[in-house]
């Protein structure tokens, strides 16, 4: 990445710009007005982006001594005076001229109100050297203030939701926190229920969610790291890992992914983030595990992960991730183990039978002497007026049709939906031949086991395998059940999420950490981290 100005023409920018305070903000005015409409008042160097595109490269740039200037200044490059929620307040303090910058709707006005009301109390004589410092130090009643002096860093910061104080006569501004995003209240995830358990989830707002965390772990060793993300949304992503327990090695690899991301924004938030990070192509399997629980977040981090925080989401990325670890749900932790290896037995159970029940019923179906005794009974009468395959790409599709209108469907209306697809979806198509009744019966099943996924992105990813799988079946029969099987189990083991393997603790084998899948262990029992992980303390138990 190189300056794409020369340096003769950065030599003619500096000489063409006049030097600070010799130029009223009137004759700043009359040369904005001679250039371009829509042109900034000060020409900032460009450098090339991804695909040979510019974009506006932030370099130190002062703040003007001079109000009239600053004023100006915003003018031409926030939008002042022609976005209404952009705020300037004027006011004079101790015969000093002073002006507050911040956006409406992001601010706390009572404490900018009273940030106001204490400094109309000032006197000449107390600003009569060291204004800055006098504001910075001793009249501004605010918990968090700071000084800037880089103009854009001023302006990412007020953008953000700070408010910036500017004096008449000083280079620096006074960056007040006074952040008050709008938000909705912490609810239980709508993805992630529990019988028993916490209710709260995460919001939209990063603050809120890096507190719930903190709030659970109250480690000295908790660190948030936060960098900003976009050339124009500038989204405020947060690093949260346990300093002593995360792999180092791991942890430099993601900052470096996350650094290296360029682009506009990221208006989508995490799933944006993800996709600019983990290059994945076109593999539909998630390299990622998304979650709206704190306390979800917060025992991965205990093990050693690494949790990546975007604001505007109400979901947390926590990574490396692995199949295994797909399929596990927060319920199963919040049991008895004996309840708990049940749940989890169950939910592997109906896992399998949506990846494998429609394809081996539709091979038997074709080729009935490969059936077991024992399983004679399977197979429909008569196969109706469509050929089976077709049947099960119908039902797949209508399946995927009905749950995109229940999120579009208003919860009113969810009812009669339901009515709707029950009875004219199902029962009709079957009297009327075009679907027989095991095919509803098995699409059921499977769509069931789909729904009982933990994760929702794998749950999608093995919709895809099961219609893979069927029509491999019905191109190929019993070499393309076999080979398509193995060419995805193959693209599995071959899979990595941060250079962790995918499909560990089976494939490398790890027998312990398998038999702690199979079988929720007591806490007390679960004395070792996950060695994928590779964390620096692999013993849970504090020694005494």
């Amino acid at each position: 990445m190189r300056d794409s100005y020369t340096g003769q023409e950065q030599e003619e920018g500096r000489s063409a710009m006049p030097p600070q305070g010799e130029v009223s903000g009137d004759q700043l005015r009359e040369e904005s007005g001679k250039r371009e409409e829509g042109e900034p008042l000060v020409s900032r160097p460009k450098r090339e982006g991804r695909g040979g595109q510019t974009s506006a490269h932030e370099r130190n740039e002062p703040i003007p001594d001079r109000l009239d200037d600053v004023l100006v200044r915003l003018e031409n490059e926030i939008g002042y005076k022609t976005s209404f929620d952009v705020v300037v307040r004027e006011m004079t303090f101790g015969e000093r001229r002073t002006a507050m910058l911040c956006m409406n709707g992001l601010v706390k006005d009572t404490i900018l109100t009273e940030v106001l009301k204490r400094l109309t109390f000032l006197h000449p004589d107390d600003l009569s050297t060291h204004a800055l410092h006098a504001f910075l130090d001793m009249y501004v009643p605010a918990a968090q203030v700071s000084k800037e002096d880089d103009w854009n860093k001023m302006l990412a910061g007020v953008l953000a939701g700070g408010t910036a104080l500017f004096i008449d006569g000083e280079t620096s501004a006074i960056m007040i926190d006074a952040k008050a995003f709008p938000a909705r209240g912490p609810e239980e995830p709508t993805l992630e229920k529990v019988v028993r358990g916490s209710r709260d989830g995460f919001v939209e707002t990063l603050m809120a969610n890096v507190s719930l965390v903190r709030r659970r772990v109250r480690d000295p060793q908790l660190r948030y790291e936060i960098v900003q993300i976009g050339e124009r949304t500038k989204t405020d992503v947060c690093i949260a890992y346990i300093n002593d327990l995360v792999d180092k090695q791991l942890l430099e690899s993601i900052k470096k992914k996350i650094r290296m991301v360029k682009l506009d924004g990221l208006p989508l938030a995490d799933k944006q983030l993800e996709e600019a990070t983990v290059n994945r192509g076109w593999n539909p399997f998630p390299l990622v595990r998304y979650s709206e629980r704190p306390d979800t977040v917060a025992s991965h981090l205990l093990e050693g992960a690494v949790a990546i925080f975007v604001d505007t989401s109400p979901s947390v990325m926590t990574l490396p991730t692995s199949y295994t670890d797909l399929i596990q749900h927060a319920e199963e932790n919040r049991q008895t183990p004996f309840i708990g290896t049940y749940l989890r037995w169950v939910r592997f159970a109906g896992i399998f039978a949506s990846l494998f029940m429609l394809p081996l019923w539709l091979l038997f179906v074709m080729y009935p002497e490969l059936k077991p005794q024992a399983l004679a009974f399977l197979g429909p009468n008569k196969t109706g007026k469509l050929p089976l395959v077709v049947q099960f790409v119908l039902a797949e599709v209508g399946v995927d049709l009905m749950r995109m209108a229940s999120v579009h469907t208003p919860s009113s209306l969810a009812t009669a939906m339901s009515l709707v697809a029950a009875i004219l979806i199902g029962d009709i198509a079957v009297q009327t031949g075009i679907f027989v009744n095991e095919v509803i019966l098995y699409m059921a099943v499977a769509a069931i086991g789909m729904f009982s996924t933990p994760s929702y992105e794998l749950g999608l990813a093995n919709r895809i395998v099961r219609l893979v799988l069927i029509l491999s079946v019905a191109a190929f029969n019993v070499p393309g059940f076999v080979v398509a099987s193995t060419a995805i189990l193959l693209m599995l083991v071959c899979t990595r999420s941060f250079n962790r393997p995918y499909m560990w603790p089976i494939i490398p084998f790890d027998m312990k950490a398998l038999w702690s899948i199979i079988i929720r262990q007591p806490v007390l029992q679960n004395r070792v981290r996950p060695n994928i992980l590779r964390p620096q303390q692999r013993d849970k138990m504090p020694k005494t």
